[in-house]
């Protein structure tokens, strides 16, 4: 059996070298036909096949892992399905070029494509002793494995394993052909050059490929600091990559590399004392290897999820999904991100702090800060782990950009009040309370709006009402507001009469201009609930650039979380998505602002005035809170940045009720001025001290100029619940009185707008124990409350 296995591997290295003698027309191959039997009528037909076969063969760009950096130039993630990074020859230790070359190819700087010498003597090896010596050189090995890899690349496995076949006459011929492209790659390239592409493609074994990811997966070092017994090792693992990753064969890998030095030595690369010293050296293996650096083991690694997603849009990866994200494994692409990481941190500090996470409650909480006139995501955090596992404190959804979403509330009234601004309305225009002729399944008083109010395709079917309660305690009926004091204690009947007479569907226009929509990208419903009071489902980072394009000045950019893309080479590449266009006036913008400033700075309003920010930042915002404050919302801005913040529940909606928070018993339902208000002025105050405070444009043009940092130290708030203050009585009141007789009635299943009555008494102090409770509802009462 032997004998046999010996004439099988003589054979097959005549057969290669009757090829080769007939590409470099060293011989005629039919001297050769005796010795080879019956293959020799295939050689024969070989002589012309491989004549015909293209010669041409470049040294493509090498497949290597992609890095996305941080705005400060820390690495997020390196993404890679071959974990290598290629580096030039000048930067590979001397060491480790000649350690390759011993083991490989020792004859490599003396012979072409094809070395003669070493295949008689591979011949001698095998058929005079047990041993089964190879004879292809290093540059057939590097055409070979290059082959092999971009097969692999491309996702043809076929290829992949047919590229290394060496059984049957489709293995010889594939034989010719690399052997023809080892001939077209010594007449274009030097010895370096080809070395080098060796040392920068073959597998070392631990997921690593490449000298350079070698080097820092076994040793911690680069490959231009690879010393003797190092070298020798690495050289070694080639061979047996499987079997020699000395992390788990460090006996084999070691005997391997001693292997390697005894060639080093004969070849006269290094001294005998050099030899033994380097033998006797213990491998001294890096205590800490290079984990794979995906998003999932990334500190921020649901921010990094969201980069991958975003790029998987971008054309200039490729035509598909599938396409961008084999460039993004394998091209060497420098991602440049906007993430902030000291405002990603100051997310998590400030959300844990009052919603801490695996809290009992199972409460979530997210935040994401936007950039305004720019659309750049700076920075997003939660009050949770990331985990594919999902458990208390862990998941795997992204609770700022992706999933379903969350009902908005009260926040969609910026949206009614920059429609009525386009349309020439004064923000101190005066609106009246409707009178209250209905009754909210909570008991409070209400307005039932009809298909008369809202009619046509974003309104009311006929005979469908919309019963719709204020705020305890009410504003009286008959009352004048102006814009600007409807949006501060956040009325809702006044809101949803605005609606009424700008055209529902025309304020729904205003949202989708926006960007706002739900969490899967659809369109918002379009129920007057809906548009008027937020009840459809959107995403904290569409809800924070909506923002953000009224801080800019009316510019709308979309959310993005790259600033650039450069390939290998480091050319840059096109961005998709990034472009911006005005969509208001900057006279509508300002005006905007102005009237939204009112929502901090008025204590009868829904935040009483205690979020104002550290040294008088000119700020606005506003609050939401849906029905049983199952979601609660503060989405503000300054000229900088805009931040929105988000608590509730990730998966079924429940209410907070009677709820206990960092040791803070909250008493009744939790109102968004209560907790997501001082969350978002803890944020805006971290992620903006020191950076000079910015005045808003006036609605005149003018724009103040800009004032240095305030020196004062951060300060934060206490969670208060809000006290309504209505206005005086200008006009002749009208007192409530229930309807006579049972009236058909709207209430969408999931876009209702009640809320339930909220406690005037002051919550009770920490110390004070919380009732007994049997877990909250599930979100399956009364109407959403929008405050």
């Amino acid at each position: 059996m032997r004998v046999a296995s010996r004439l099988s591997a003589v054979f097959s290295l005549l057969g290669a070298f009757v090829a080769t003698a007939v590409a470099m027309g060293l011989i005629v191959a039919c001297l050769f036909l005796p010795a080879i039997g019956a293959a020799g009528q295939a050689t024969n037909g070989g002589v012309k096949l491989f004549n015909d076969m293209p010669g041409s063969f470049a040294m493509n760009p090498l497949a290597q892992q992609s890095r996305i950096l941080a705005s400060d130039g820390s690495v997020l993630a390196t993404p890679f399905n071959q974990n290598r990074i290629v580096v030039p020859f000048s930067k590979i230790s001397t060491n480790m070029k000649h350690a390759q070359v011993a083991i490989e190819d020792e004859r490599f700087y003396e012979h072409g494509a094809l070395d003669s010498k070493g295949l008689f003597r591979a011949i001698g090896s095998n058929v005079f002793s047990n041993g089964t010596q190879g004879a292809s050189t290093l540059t057939q090995q590097y055409v070979k494995i290059a082959i092999q890899n971009e097969a692999i690349n491309s996702g043809n496995t076929a290829k992949a394993k047919k590229a290394v076949s060496r059984t049957g006459m489709e293995g010889y011929v594939r034989k010719l052909q690399q052997l023809k492209y080892a001939v077209s790659l010594e007449q274009k390239y030097t010895k370096d050059q080809i070395l080098d592409g060796y040392l920068n493609l073959v597998y070392y074994g631990g997921q690593a490929y490449g000298v350079e990811a070698a080097a820092r997966q076994y040793f911690g070092i680069h490959a231009s600091e690879l010393n003797l017994p190092q070298s020798a090792l690495l050289a070694g693992i080639v061979n047996e990559p499987g079997n020699l990753d000395p992390f788990t064969n460090a006996k084999g890998a070691t005997e391997r590399r001693n292997v390697v030095l005894g060639k080093m030595y004969q070849q006269k690369m290094i001294t005998r004392e050099q030899m033994i010293k380097a033998q006797n050296t213990k491998i001294g293996l890096n205590p800490h290897p290079v984990k794979s650096n995906s998003c999932a083991n990334s500190k921020y690694a649901y921010f990094c999820y969201y980069v991958i997603s975003w790029l998987q849009t971008q054309p200039a990866l490729g035509k598909t999904p599938k396409e961008r994200m084999a460039t993004l494994e394998s091209g060497g692409l420098t991602i440049q991100t906007s993430f902030n990481p000291k405002m990603a941190n100051i997310i998590d500090k400030q959300i844990r702090a009052k919603v801490p996470q695996g809290n009992k409650e199972g409460i979530d909480s997210a935040g994401v800060i936007v950039q305004p006139g720019t659309g750049l995501v700076l920075a997003s955090g939660q009050n949770t782990k990331y985990s594919n596992t999902e458990g208390k404190g862990t998941s795997a959804s992204d609770f700022t950009v992706s999933g379903r979403g969350y009902a908005y509330g009260s926040t969609a009234k910026i949206f009614a009040v920059i429609t009525a601004l386009e349309n020439g309305w004064s923000p101190e225009k005066k609106i009246q309370v409707p009178v209250y002729n209905a009754e909210s399944k909570a008991g409070a008083p209400a307005h039932a709006f009809t298909h008369d109010d809202f009619p046509g395709r974003c309104g009311l079917g006929r005979g469908e009402k919309w019963v719709l309660p204020n705020d305890k305690p009410y504003p009286q009926a008959g009352q004048d507001w102006s814009i600007t004091d409807a949006t501060a204690q956040s009325v809702n009947t006044i809101f949803a009469t605005m609606v009424s007479k700008l055209g529902a569907c025309n304020v729904m226009k205003t949202t989708t201009k926006f960007g706002v929509k739900d969490g899967y990208g659809s369109t918002i419903s379009s129920s007057p609930a809906s548009i008027t009071l937020g009840t459809s489902n959107v995403t904290p980072v569409d809800l924070a650039n909506a923002y953000a394009t009224v801080a800019s000045g009316g510019m709308y950019c979309p959310p993005h979380p790259v600033v650039s893309i450069k390939d290998g080479s480091g050319k840059k590449l096109n961005l998709s998505g990034t472009k911006c266009k005005r969509i208001i006036s900057k006279k509508v913008a300002a005006q905007t602002s102005k009237i939204f400033e009112s929502v901090l700075t008025d204590p009868k309003g829904t935040t009483h005035g205690d979020i104002l920010l550290a040294g008088d930042r000119q700020a606005a915002g506003k609050t939401g809170t849906e029905d049983g404050s199952a979601n609660i919302w503060f989405v503000g801005y300054t000229p900088q940045i805009a931040t929105a913040v988000w608590v509730g529940h990730h998966g079924t909606p429940e209410y907070m009720k009677d709820v206990t928070l960092a040791g803070h018993y909250y008493k009744g339902y939790v109102f968004a001025g209560d907790l997501a208000a001082p969350i978002w002025k803890n944020i805006m105050d971290g992620a903006l001290k020191g950076q000079p405070i910015k005045h808003f444009m006036k609605p005149d043009g003018t724009t103040p100029k800009d004032s240095p940092s305030p020196k004062t130290s951060e300060k934060t708030t206490t969670s208060n619940p809000p006290t309504y203050y209505p206005p005086p009585a200008t006009s002749t009141t009208q007192a409530y009185t229930p309807p006579a007789t049972t009236t058909r009635t709207y209430v969408p299943p999931s876009t209702t707008t009640t809320q339930p009555p909220k406690t005037t008494q002051p919550p009770a102090p920490t110390t004070t124990q919380p009732p007994t409770k049997t877990g909250p509802p599930k979100h399956t009462g009364p109407p959403p409350k929008t405050k």
